[in-house]
């Protein structure tokens, strides 16, 4: 059986020491967010996911969801955990104390969605849904209706969906079918059909409230006319209770390859009463705000799973007995070596501690930037961070989702045959971490928006705040004969990735297809060097604290990364400057 427990320590020292938590603290409202408090409620989360969330987690997948009238039913436990969920206040942490929230910071809610992704993604799904309508409504609803919805989906009473996706039309969502007709009242009557709906139906709240995308009869083509609205499953009565049911309804669920304690819907819209979000036609920015947050969401998940495999393929890597060491026996008390002696399990181990730390660090950085754009008190200092949440957006989702998957594989491929059977729990793992390559925008979805969107945006000031502080920092550190081991390559990967920038931006400004054919292996690039940069200055943080077996530990990750991941930017660099021609060369007719 699977286990799992917070990785505390490792979180702590992204929060206190990897990042500076000054830059926190002397933000307006987190003057407060010192150790003494996080520390109580990182401890309080753990407790949560460990000892409710976690143990729901195996029996969840294999239950799944059953629909019966259109009515959804989640798997034993699963309501009864959601309200322990509300009634712990978690589903406030990150909200607005104006309707009810915590208002915690984003760099302390980050580890929380860690650790539940971790403990059961089935049920995190639920409540991150709601926050990505919680944050799109905060940001563009009108007060009427920020009153009347926000306190519900804050609280944790109410959930919300992302209404998108529709069966002939998934990443161009100018092609979406669903109307809004205006109503007497102000209100508008929403018909139409969407599926791949996360949390569409369940039995865990009392109501639900669904953004929707669709079009007014005005609308222009593609995505210029795309509005959103907000559409309710039961009508709120005056003291805001649910009321009236509206006509929406869930069609079916869909059987999936993994979270299949989620509620994967399709939803019917007949005639729905909504009301609009934000202006007509700017429906899409709107969502947006949910995208952006979901995408930063999804490379966590990624993040928790790659975490929990890794545990327990480290506990089975300690306990298993199979042969003796390469350089002879290491315990001669018994009959065989534990295969954590042998070299190719401790390289696969390594690979996964050394882009889960990585990884854990490049996300709280992010996460602090979102803290600093959304609360600073100079408005050069927001865009300056938003800038770069706008850059590292696209690489989280994508890098951390593809390391998610692939940790999780090789977490079951330390357990070898036991890897493959249910009972171990490390099958689930891969199946779970697969879907987040897929959806809040494909990983190749993702690398188009680095290259074709962030790459040329304001003649490359996206990519400014992070070469910059890049250079700045290799500069700074160059001279430390104990830091050469790691500015040199780094130095080395920063070099290829600014060689592949500028020959990326001189092609696709003639021929797109050329910047298109090279994005994927761009954005693994950036993200390898970005890692790179994260995992010099955890070294520079260890050297100096050479008595602590943590710092040691931290120190020996950082050399593996640097001399058996790191690489592999060479071969990424090749193939971005090979181009496109092999790509064209077959004719379609061909394949």
């Amino acid at each position: 059986m699977p286990s799992y427990t917070a990785p505390l320590r490792d979180i702590r020292f992204c929060l206190t020491e990897y990042l500076d938590p000054a830059r926190l603290t002397a933000l307006p409202g987190c003057e407060e967010m010192t150790p003494e408090l996080v520390d109580p409620v990182l401890e309080e989360a753990a407790k949560l996911c460990q000892e409710v969330l976690f143990p729901l987690n195996r029996p969840g997948d294999e239950e799944g969801c059953t629909i019966e009238n259109g009515v959804v039913r989640t798997p034993q436990g699963f309501p009864e955990a959601y309200k322990a969920f509300v009634e712990g206040g978690w589903a406030s942490l990150a909200c607005d104390p104006a309707y009810g929230g915590q208002g915690l910071p984003k760099t302390v809610a980050l580890p929380f969605e860690e650790m539940m992704c971790s403990a059961n993604l089935s049920f995190g799904m639920y409540p991150g849904l709601s926050h990505g309508a919680y944050s799109a409504l905060s940001k563009h609803g009108t007060d009427e209706l920020k009153q009347r919805y926000l306190p519900k989906l804050v609280s944790g009473e109410w959930t919300g969906t992302m209404c998108l996706t529709e069966p002939h039309c998934g990443t161009d969502l100018g092609l979406i079918r669903t109307k809004a007709v205006p109503n007497e009242d102000g209100s508008f009557s929403v018909t139409g059909n969407k599926i791949f709906i996360s949390a569409g139906e369940h039995d865990m709240a009392e109501n639900i409230l669904h953004l929707v995308l669709a079009k007014l009869p005005d609308a222009p083509p593609g995505t210029r006319g795309i509005s959103l609205f907000l559409v309710p499953k039961f009508l709120p009565t005056e003291d805001g209770r649910p009321g009236q049911r509206n006509a929406v309804s869930c069609t079916s669920i869909e059987h999936k390859m993994g979270i299949k304690a989620s509620a994967t819907c399709g939803m019917s819209f007949d005639g729905a009463t909504g009301w609009l979000v934000g202006r007509p036609h700017k429906g899409l920015s709107a969502m947006f705000t949910m995208m952006n947050e979901a995408r930063l969401s999804v490379g966590i998940q990624g993040l928790g799973l790659a975490e929990v495999s890794y545990q327990n393929a480290v506990a089975y890597a300690k306990d298993r007995l199979q042969g003796r060491a390469l350089q002879g026996t290491q315990h001669p008390d018994k009959p065989a070596d534990p295969i954590i002696v042998h070299p190719d399990v401790r390289r696969m181990l390594l690979t996964m501690r050394a882009n889960i730390e990585g990884c854990r660090a490049l996300a709280a950085e992010v996460a602090l930037m979102q803290d600093i754009a959304r609360l600073h008190p100079d408005a050069a200092e927001r865009q300056a961070a938003d800038d770069h949440v706008q850059l590292m957006t696209p690489i989280i989702k994508a890098y951390l989702t593809d390391m998610g998957l692939e940790a999780t594989v090789t977490g079951q491929q330390v357990l070898g045959g036991h890897g493959y059977i249910r009972e171990w729990g490390m099958e689930q793992y891969v199946r779970d971490a697969r879907i987040a390559q897929i959806y809040e925008g494909t990983n190749g979805i993702q690398a188009l928006d680095l290259v074709g969107r962030k790459m040329p945006t304001s003649g490359g000031r996206y990519l400014r705040r992070f070469f910059h502080p890049v250079l700045a920092f290799i500069e700074a550190k160059g001279e430390e004969e104990a830091m050469g081991e790691f500015i040199l390559p780094l130095s080395k990967a920063f070099g290829r990735l600014q060689q592949c920038t500028a020959e990326l931006a001189r092609r696709g400004f003639s021929d797109p297809f050329e910047a298109g054919a090279g994005a994927t292996d761009y954005l693994r690039l950036f993200a390898l060097t970005a890692l790179a940069h994260a995992w010099a200055r955890m070294a520079d943080i260890a050297l100096a604290k050479p008595d602590s077996d943590f710092h040691r530990a931290k120190l020996a990750t950082a050399r593996f990364f640097f001399a058996r991941v790191l690489p592999e930017t060479s071969s990424l660099a090749a193939k971005v400057l090979a181009g496109g021609a092999t790509l064209r060369e077959l004719e379609e007719a061909a394949f």
